[in-house]
């Protein structure tokens, strides 16, 4: 072992002298702004760590989009078959989109990590958001098809919101629109987006099927075999609820020891689910299996026994539809909508893991690279668009690894050479059941909804437009109309309440007016470097260098917080993997997690 380190030692030292030492910043690179503790074997390390914590993505992004039916066309009679289920055209054309979108997901990941870290220099990996692609699939495009808009307008919408994007980064716009929208409503997008996730994760078509909308009341418990429920109304009968195999190895499996192993903060938790209900499934002649002999059972089957294969993308590839003359509202909604969430998501968790990091500029309250980081965003928004994915986006996950000790943009360009290689292994991603993934949902909004506690419920003008919030985008099925339904609410109820004040004179003021949430936020820091630069006349890319101090200090510790705000736990935050460490700032700042 001692010849081992030696050897590792020796390359760290080597790597750190190069110019890639000095590009990354590393720790003995001479650059005045080193980032200490940063070293070659470390970074690669805390690639993998990242990886393996948001690895999961792949199976779960693809299965919840898949079921849009991407660009398949139902034959089946609709007043027959109105959601196209038992056609077995349009289901082995919607396998076939799964795994388009297994190999999209995957190559956009990979992209836009490797990038954010070649580029950026920052520790971050991204991919299609959690949150954001049940709303796309459910909302937006609709199950088969059966929403606002065709799948094909849809991501013309988040193309259009990548170069949109790619504008206000810019500009440094990013950091000003996420500021000025009230904390009440931050923190409730996040708490709705978890109910949201949770919702999706009991059902049927991408989950455990714990629940099913009835006609007598609005949900109903389910938990039957797929082949007893009702053909028109989807209902279970009562004989035979909870009583489908599935859903018990999805709740033991994906659920109760999901949750023990991350409770002792066992890294790659959940995976390890997934990984242990996917092989349960597998075998053909079991109840559970994923691969029953029929047409469509067959079909992923034989694509399954490829193991290692590269999937071309057939059905989802630049299919963007630029004629919108009919769907002009909507677009619109869900374009901005998309701008919305996308905006608290991905600058709330790029300033987290930045902060985490340590890379953070107490004077200014901006981190290094970011605006360079905000424009790979946005790239990749709009590349991934093309690929027919979801709004890319920052993940909490990027966590784990700087808990590894990933300081530099060589973390993230590990996570990406990772995610490039699981391309490969379409086969296996693409055979992983919803029942496997529906707990993962569960998961993670349980712990987006944490946020809860930290909503101003003192004080009724922030309070009940949080609650609205919540509540419309888990009861309407819809993360639009939450944000709708609570912001025009902040509004309505705070300017009634300034214009009575103004008109006594002050004198008539609300119960508990002291408690409200300031609304002031601070526009003074938004501004890029360049654009100061090309004020001043200098190069727009030249950044003052400041001199090193002895210790090479970048910044103060991060303060961890837990369920309850305890410095030091770790718990907090809406990661689904207990080995990462969430800073506050993403449980105070963020909007819509992970």
């Amino acid at each position: 072992m001692g010849k081992v380190g030696d050897w590792v030692d020796t390359v760290n030292r080597k790597v750190a002298a190069s110019k890639v030492g000095y590009w990354f910043k590393l720790d003995g690179s001479g650059h005045p702004k080193e980032r200490k503790g940063s070293y070659f074997f470390t970074e690669m390390r805390a690639g993998l760590a990242t990886f393996f914590a948001m690895s999961y993505i792949i199976a779960v992004n693809s299965s919840v989009v898949s079921d849009t039916g991407g660009t398949c066309v139902c034959t089946a009679d609709p007043q027959v078959d109105k959601w196209c289920i038992n056609d077995p055209a349009y289901a082995i054309c919607k396998a076939e989109v799964k795994r388009d979108l297994i190999t999209a997901t995957a190559a956009i990941a990979a992209f836009a990590t490797f990038f954010m870290g070649l580029l950026a220099n920052l520790p971050i990996g991204l991919a299609p958001g959690m949150g954001l692609n049940a709303y796309f699939a459910y909302t937006v495009v609709g199950f088969h098809g059966q929403g606002l808009v065709p799948y094909q307008v849809a991501v013309t919408a988040i193309f259009v919101e990548g170069w949109v994007f790619f504008g206000l980064a810019l500009l440094g716009m990013r950091q000003w629109l996420a500021r000025v929208i009230p904390r009440s409503i931050k923190l409730a997008t996040s708490v709705g987006i978890g109910f949201f996730l949770t919702l999706i994760g009991m059902t049927y078509s991408e989950g455990i099927g714990l629940v099913v909308g009835d006609t007598s009341v609005p949900l109903d418990l389910a938990g039957c075999h797929p082949s007893s429920r009702d053909s028109v109304t989807g209902a279970c009968p009562d004989s035979d609820k909870m009583r489908n195999p599935t859903m018990w190895i999805g709740i033991f499996c994906g659920g109760v020891l999901t949750t023990v192993l991350m409770m002792y903060r066992v890294k790659g938790a959940i995976i390890a689910g997934i990984i242990l209900i996917s092989i349960i499934s597998w075998p053909r002649t079991t109840e559970v299996t994923y691969f029953p002999y029929t047409a469509v059972g067959d079909d992923a089957f034989d694509f399954f026994k490829k193991v290692v294969d590269f999937h071309q993308i057939k059905h989802v590839l630049n299919v963007q539809q630029w004629d919108i003359s009919g769907h002009g509202g909507q677009f619109g909604l869900a374009l901005i909508t998309f701008l919305y969430v996308d905006i608290l998501d991905t600058t709330g968790t790029m300033y987290a893991m930045a902060r985490y990091a340590s890379l953070v500029d107490e004077e200014t309250g901006d981190f290094e690279g970011s605006t360079i980081a905000y424009m790979v965003d946005s790239v990749s928004i709009a590349i991934g668009a093309i690929l027919g994915t979801p709004p890319v986006t920052a993940f909490v996950e990027s966590g784990a690894g700087i808990g590894e000790g990933g300081k530099t943009g060589l973390t993230a360009m590990a996570t990406g050479l990772c995610f490039f290689i699981a391309i490969f292994f379409a086969p296996i991603f693409a055979s992983i059941p919803p029942w496997a993934t529906g707990c993962v949902l569960i998961l993670v909004g349980s712990m987006m909804v944490r946020a809860v506690t930290d909503i101003n419920w003192k004080y009724m003008g922030d309070a009940i437009p949080a609650f609205v919030c919540i509540a419309l985008m888990a009861f309407t099925y819809s993360i639009a109309n939450g944000l709708i339904g609570g912001i025009c609410l902040y509004m309505l109820l705070n300017i009634l309440v300034w214009i009575i004040e103004k008109a006594s004179g002050g004198r008539i003021v609300p119960q508990n007016k002291e408690f409200k949430d300031p609304w002031a936020p601070d526009f003074g820091s938004i501004i890029p470097f360049w654009m100061v630069n090309v004020a001043k006349g200098r190069a727009p890319w030249k950044r003052d260098e400041p001199v090193r101090s002895i210790e090479g200090t970048t910044g103060p510790e991060p303060v961890l917080v837990g369920e309850k705000g305890e410095k030091g736990d770790s718990s907090s935050g809406s990661r689904p993997d207990s080995a990462t460490e969430v800073p506050a700032e993403l449980v105070n700042e963020k909007g819509a997690h992970h």
